[in-house]
């Protein structure tokens, strides 16, 4: 498969392994649940250092559940950073619980330790880190704040599979991390995610939720009797997903090494243009890159982002922006009373932020093009 001419900003990788992969799985006899799915959980906690996997059909069934299993109550709060898709923070109102917005760090936005700090209360149960466009968040500092609170700590992975931070791999480094699985990430299922943990409790409980609330645990030998033991949802996740995740999976590491070989290159090149920063990386940490973000600088960041924008997507370049700011979504602002100023680092970013091309099957040319036609739209995009 070639590039398409137009290059979007992320793109799976689907090859021949794949499709037979599916073709296997779809003649096997087994359409939904079945042995495919336990095997894809295993690989995936094995990969992660984390000893059991919870396969579902969505990240955001994946945070879902993790809240479930933190046994997340009305009246609860829970910590999370304003700069990330809004399931991040919707799995917390999902439990009739309360998310409560921490700002972010300047240079990489990732959630800074020190918001998460000041937001605490008698109230707050558990964090919510999100590892920002694929770099592991500072989990050194939000374990010690999660241990001295009795807080959980959750990591959402979703960009940062095949990561790490200080040598330990992303879906190790809290108490449940969440994959997904959607189409522009690292690996696909097509649609699909995963809670990865070491706690016992947690998976059995997260295996009921995604389940009716079910648990086999009470079937009868009868072959028909079963207890539903609490409310919970179909977020099952089909046997022939679970083949194309194994087969995606064998390609994880060379996929996560050609992306950063592409920011590399990025790095190279926007490091002596002005006008624009990428975004700043921990030392400690293996960044697995599933966004390339740039920050526009200067004054009228916000026309300015607008126009480069436009010019860009014209120029057959498919950007994006990661994120609107979830506190600035019309739901929270209504249901929760967020408002502007509430996170000002987070909506100061927003203004100036575009997402690159990043996937792996771009090539050396394909980045060059981007960097170019950046370089063309800065130099031509006048805002007055």
């Amino acid at each position: 498969m070639g590039t398409p001419k137009n290059i979007p900003y992320g793109r799976q990788s689907i090859d021949e392994q794949d499709l037979k992969a599916v073709t296997d799985a779809l003649t096997s006899g087994w359409l939904t649940t079945g042995p495919k799915v336990a095997e894809f959980e295993q690989a995936v906690a094995r990969m992660s250092g984390a000893a059991h996997g919870v396969a579902v059909n969505s990240g955001t069934a994946a945070l879902h559940c993790a809240m479930y299993a933190f046994d997340l109550q009305k009246g609860d709060e829970v910590i999370v950073p304003p700069m990330t898709f809004a399931a991040s923070a919707n799995c917390v109102a999902y439990m009739g619980a309360t998310p409560v917005f921490a700002d972010v760090d300047p240079e990489t936005l990732l959630i800074d330790p020190a918001e998460v700090e000041k937001k605490i209360t008698p109230e707050t149960k558990g964090i919510i880190a999100v590892d920002y466009a694929g770099q592991p968040c500072d989990y050194a500092a939000l374990r010690r704040i999660a241990d001295k609170h009795g807080l959980f700590l959750a990591a959402d992975g979703c960009h940062s599979i095949g990561g790490s931070l200080n040598g330990e791999k992303v879906g190790s480094l809290a108490d449940i991390t969440l994959y997904s699985f959607h189409p522009v990430k690292h690996m696909t299922t097509g649609e699909g995610g995963m809670a990865v943990t070491d706690n016992s409790e947690y998976d059995r409980r997260m295996r009921i939720f995604r389940n009716h609330g079910i648990t086999a645990d009470f079937r009868q030998r009868d072959g028909w009797f079963y207890e539903m033991q609490d409310l919970g949802f179909n977020y099952r996740i089909t046997d022939f997903q679970c083949a194309l995740g194994l087969s995606q999976l064998s390609r994880l590491p060379e996929w996560v090494a050609r992306r950063r070989e592409i920011a590399a290159m990025y790095d190279k090149e926007f490091a002596v243009l002005d006008g624009l920063s990428p975004l700043g990386k921990l030392k400690a940490a293996k960044h697995a890159y599933h966004l390339y973000v740039i920050n526009l600088e200067g004054e009228n960041r916000s026309d300015k982002r607008k126009a480069v924008f436009d010019y860009l997507r014209e120029h057959g370049l498919g950007v994006q922006v990661h994120y609107i700011p979830v506190h600035l979504h019309p739901y929270y602002k209504e249901t929760f009373g967020t408002h502007e100023g509430l996170c000002p680092v987070a909506e100061n970013a927003y203004d100036g932020l575009i997402s690159l091309p990043m996937f792996p099957l771009m090539k050396n040319e394909d980045v060059m093009r981007v960097v170019e036609t950046v370089k063309a739209a800065l130099t031509e995009v006048s805002v007055r």
